[in-house]
């Protein structure tokens, strides 16, 4: 697969929310940074975030608008969309991600953190 492809299964993934199969898609030591808010390394970091948001949520859509490669290096332009128990919650995001042997080794989100916030409830 090319790194577009592995990105967008990883995405898939996501949206399956199988956080498992979408672990299994990135490196033991991949970095995922989540600008403004929290940078992780591993597998396990990424669940640690992601894990207990995703938990609450009864739908996740990931709508990529742009995307492009450039050897290992993939960016997307999206807005990942979660439907919570109060509503759905969307946050245009913009995706950098950089593949090696196969997997993804970097991750790393931009996006306005008061976006998210404030769509949550008691915001």
């Amino acid at each position: 697969m090319t790194p577009l492809q592995i990105v967008n299964s990883f995405i898939a993934a996501l949206e399956r929310n199988d956080l498992d199969a979408a672990c299994a898609m990135v490196t033991d030591d991949v970095e995922y940074d989540n600008v403004p808010l929290v940078r992780v390394h591993g597998p396990d970091g990424i669940k640690s975030i992601l894990g207990p948001m995703f938990a609450t949520c009864s739908a996740i859509e990931w709508v990529i608008h742009r995307e492009g490669e450039a050897g290992p290096v993939v960016f997307n332009e999206r807005l990942d969309r979660f439907q919570m128990p109060h509503g759905w919650v969307e946050l245009p995001v913009t995706g950098v991600w950089e593949v090696r042997d196969g997997k993804i080794a970097l991750w790393r989100d931009y996006f306005d953190a008061a976006s998210y916030l404030k769509q949550l409830p008691g915001a």
